[in-house]
């Protein structure tokens, strides 16, 4: 089979760590730990996501006053090559010598007219205060957001239209390479109003979920897993009430309302992947990948499932 993973920004440097670059290995080696059966057995695809590193880059960038900060587009590359090391140096240390691991910088298309550049809701960079938040705000024209009890920067977030590497992609899974690609949702890039076929970079971040599953959609994947730090979708998240959801249709998951900035777009991508492909789509913990994969653990998308069955086989329809 072919499996297409999105692996989350907190499975790469959990909320509140020190954005440290020994953080972010000892993470990835958790991280290819949980990826390497699945690559021993299987074609692999890693997607993964770069919110606190592309706003570390960011912050960085806006404390040398001498030049411009670096653009989101130049920012997205700079972290795709670098996480991207990162995850073919730990997996390469668990699989077979003769196995081939392959990084690809990958060009995503956006949208100039989407009505995400008007309404900001990509969590990027560390985690503020709220009053910190504020001091920054108004010293860099920055938008923040809550996101728990915490704030974090903001940035527009369009959706994906094209993946411009996917040729290179399917040759590389034909010579059975493990492919790390879309690294950030890709970078992000529109043809210029105006200009015939001229590419140019765009000052955004694309979802790396949505993008994840249009590249696990253009390469006939069997299965989306979405890897996140909760070991399924909740309904009434944080409530005494909550419930982890098992199996759903995706009539019936999009029916329900998640948070934009965190769980709604993994749900909007897994429901989108079940119903353009027919095939499953799974959302869980990256501890939790082998069953998930067999059906076993996560949250499971798809349309042959009848509405919603709960963790304690508490069976719903959409309308719950």
């Amino acid at each position: 089979m072919l499996i297409v993973t999105a692996l989350g920004g907190n499975a790469l440097l959990r909320r509140g760590q020190a954005l440290t670059a020994e953080n972010q290995r000892e993470n990835v080696a958790i991280a290819a730990r949980a990826l390497a059966p699945i690559a021993m057995e299987h074609k692999l695809v890693v997607g993964h996501g770069n919110g606190p590193q592309v706003g570390l880059l960011a912050l960085q960038g806006a404390a040398y006053a001498k030049v411009e900060t670096y653009p989101f587009d130049v920012l997205g590359a700079e972290t795709e090559g670098m996480i991207g090391y990162m995850i073919e140096q730990e997996l390469g240390n668990l699989l077979p010598f003769e196995r081939p691991l392959a990084t690809l910088l990958t060009m995503v298309e956006v949208d100039p007219a989407d009505p995400a550049f008007k309404n900001p809701t990509k969590f990027i960079g560390p985690i503020y205060t709220k009053e910190d938040a504020d001091r920054i705000a108004a010293e860099k024209d920055w938008t923040f957001k809550a996101d728990g009890d915490s704030f974090r920067r903001v940035v527009p977030s369009p959706m994906p239209k094209r993946i411009f590497e996917l040729r290179p992609i399917r040759w590389l899974l034909e010579q059975n390479t493990v492919v790390i690609a879309a690294g950030g949702g890709g970078i992000p890039t529109m043809y210029a109003p105006g200009e015939e076929r001229k590419l140019v970079g765009v000052e955004c971040v694309i979802d790396k979920d949505l993008a994840t599953e249009l590249l696990a959609r253009e390469l006939g994947a069997d299965i989306l897993a979405i890897l996140t730090d909760v070991d399924a979708i909740y309904v009434g998240w944080g409530t005494p009430d909550q419930r982890a959801i098992r199996r759903a249709s995706p009539a019936a998951l999009s029916a329900l309302s998640f948070p934009a900035g965190s769980m709604g777009p993994k749900v909007e991508a897994a429901c989108r992947f079940a119903t353009v492909t027919g095939k499953r789509a799974c959302i869980g913990s990256l501890k939790d990948l082998s069953g998930m994969i067999a059906g076993t653990a996560g949250t499971t998308v798809t349309a042959e499932a009848d509405g919603i069955a709960y963790a304690e086989g508490v069976s719903q329809g959409a309308s719950s």
